[in-house]
């Protein structure tokens, strides 16, 4: 029997008719033409790969950058049967050999890894004795230098086409914009691909912007329905876990995900969330790629994202049921001043990165035209200390040099260190009383960090002991007795990066090679902030035009439903009419305007302009309670 295509699709996926470009881009795949699939969130680009790799003979290899993804396709490519190999973190040396000797000889169809597995000998070695019928690289921006999440190791894909001349390859993401395609293309090396470009449009999914002052009251209102599963994305680590703990204070189920978490708590919390037994995850971008859950309602995020891509990517997981549902992006004018200030203020130019690998070398006392092939441990906090630099501009120039191979810095990289206070204050201050040496130490910590008593906090060791003016090891030391003696939580990791150099010195002349993609990377950052900023400043055009035309798309008809949409064709903000609900609700008792926005379901702007307009006429006045009253 001829299996076909539609035959895989009923069999394993339980639909009678592909979606979108999906029968043409696995067709084309078939006729050993290369592709590039743009497809919205949600839009099935697994099942664009993983069809016509069943159709043919061979294994597939797919390139994945996340472990939660690798592990939630495998995971369901084994529930139906089919069998499915990952090469995920953590493996020993033997293990990931039988595997790939699995895959040499056990008729498995997937083999699934990250570019960063891909670098290892052993594995490009085994990949080119296997009989490989498809190479998939998945979320293929990540490859390109344009791209939003750019990662050096994805640059290692092209060895897949080397190692098979003659495979086909299809590259898969939900966000491109042009320039990354010409990349993605360039990079792997593709062979007349044939682009496939489905519409981004989410018919069921309502973009909106609310400005608010008060976010915290806003997000309480948005979450206060119980029923509902939401993500709520933030921009801190310590951001998550102070609205996580706001929440469940006024008896909302919820739970924090950040890069900060062990992976079997990750697994934990993630699980807790898709059995709905929490409503509400509150997370950093960390909670991304590979989280899948069709029945979210509402995507809301509490500071701005820092590019368009970004946030739809985030916003699309959302109603990927098809079912209607809302992403919400609160914002005031003190986040556009702190977008600019956390992603502007910190790129690294190119006199800065120059300035950056000077003072390296001196650090390390690299003479003049001298490759130093040793690795040296780097103190990271005490060389920014040392030069007085910015630490996160340091951290990005590094990042630069890294990514442009003049050195490779360890993956450990991490100064992270936390405390909590977990004793009363009377019993602290007794502490305090009954360690005199100490006591300073504890004091600085302190005044310099609200929430120690709430939340585990991180904290800058050497900035104690310069406060305290003493040595950072008796910072150490001080906080170890204090965590054995039950007066606070600490954790510490003490790893620091190690740095290695991968060229001889020459200044500038180093630099001067890449100089002008620093600049044009910049330029790129900056068009992406100011994209963000003029999308959330817009509300003369429908968010879901914005957004389609953002990524190339001539969209039709306006939405309806987003909050420009509302603005301009919804009765509720008519302030005519405004008006006569709010003197209605007035004659049966006073309220304030936040009141009055809860009960008339409206945007709190023309609810303020209506009882603006309503005491200047003099037909309603307000009390010492701010509560409204007809007069």
């Amino acid at each position: 029997m001829n299996k076909t295509p539609a035959f895989f699709l009923e069999k394993y996926w339980g639909h009678e008719s592909f979606k979108g470009s999906q029968e043409e881009i696995i067709e084309s795949v078939l006729r050993d033409s290369d592709v590039v699939a743009l497809l919205p969130t949600g839009g099935g680009k697994s099942v664009c790969f993983q069809i016509p790799a069943l159709v043919r003979n061979g294994i597939c290899i797919v390139v994945s950058p996340l472990i939660a993804l690798i592990k939630d396709q495998v995971g369901q490519l084994r529930k139906k049967g089919i069998k499915a190999v990952a090469l995920t973190g953590g493996l020993p040396f033997g293990e990931v050999s039988d595997l790939l000797d699995n895959c040499l000889y056990g008729d498995y169809q997937f083999l699934y890894l990250s570019p960063e597995r891909l670098q290892q000998e052993l594995v490009q070695d085994r990949i080119g004795q296997m009989n490989v019928s498809l190479i998939a690289i998945d979320e293929a921006h990540c490859i390109s230098q344009w791209g939003i999440d750019f990662r050096p190791a994805y640059l290692q894909c092209a060895i897949l086409r080397e190692l098979h001349p003659e495979v086909p390859v299809i590259a898969l993401t939900a966000t491109a914009t042009e320039r990354v395609v010409r990349d993605i293309v360039e990079s792997l090396m593709l062979k007349d691909p044939r682009i496939f470009k489905d519409s981004f449009s989410r018919k069921n999914l309502i973009y909106s912007v609310l400005v608010e002052e008060d976010k915290p009251y806003r997000l309480l209102q948005l979450c206060k329905d119980g029923h509902h599963s939401r993500i709520v994305y933030v921009r801190s680590r310590r951001m998550t876990e102070e609205l996580t703990s706001k929440l469940n204070r006024q008896g909302i189920t919820a739970d924090y995900f950040h890069g900060g978490i062990s992976s079997k708590e990750k697994e934990k919390k993630l699980q807790a969330w898709l059995d709905n037994k929490k409503q509400v995850m509150v997370a950093t971008n960390a909670f991304g790629m590979g989280i899948d859950k069709a029945d979210v309602r509402t995507v809301i995020h509490y500071q701005l994202p820092d590019s368009i891509e970004n946030y739809f990517q985030e916003a699309g997981r959302a109603g990927r049921d098809g079912k209607e549902a809302t992403a919400l992006l609160l914002t005031n004018e003190s986040d556009k001043i702190r977008l600019k200030n956390q992603f502007i203020k910190v790129l690294p130019d190119v006199p800065f990165v120059k300035t950056l690998y000077n003072k390296l070398n001196n650090y390390f006392q690299i003479p003049y035209g001298v490759l130093d092939e040793g690795s040296f441990p780097f103190n990271f906090n005490q060389f920014c200390e040392q030069y007085q630099l910015n630490p996160i501009l340091t951290f990005n120039g590094l990042r630069l040099l890294d990514q442009n191979s003049v050195i490779a810095l360890s993956e450990n990289f991490s100064r992270r260190t936390t405390v909590k206070f977990l004793a009363a204050k009377n019993a602290i201050f007794s502490y305090l009383e009954a360690h005199p040496i100490q006591a300073p130490i504890i004091q600085v910590l302190l005044r310099t960090y609200g929430g120690v008593f709430d939340y585990d906090t991180k904290i800058n060791t050497l900035l104690i002991s310069r406060k305290a003016q003493v040595d950072e090891e008796a910072v150490f030391a001080t906080l170890s007795m204090a965590h054995m003696d039950g007066i606070i939580a600490y954790t510490a990791e003490h790893q620091d990066m190690e740095l290695t150099f991968l060229v001889p010195r020459e200044d500038d002349r180093t630099i001067n090679v890449f100089s002008g993609k620093i600049r044009h990377l910049n330029e790129v950052k900056l068009a992406n902030v100011q994209a963000m900023l003029q999308y959330v400043q817009n509300d003369r055009q429908c968010r879901s035009q914005q957004l389609l035309t953002y990524f190339g798309e001539k969209s039709s008809a306006p939405c309806g439903k987003c909050d420009v949409c509302l603005k301009k064709n919804s009765e509720v903000n008519d302030l005519s009419l405004i008006e006569q609900k709010i003197l209605t609700l007035l004659k049966e008792k006073d309220l304030t305007s936040r009141g009055l926005a809860e009960q008339l379901e409206a945007n709190r702007e023309p609810i303020l302009e209506a009882l603006q307009f309503l005491l200047e006429e003099g037909r309603i006045s307000i009390n010492n309670k701010n509560e409204y009253s007809i007069r």
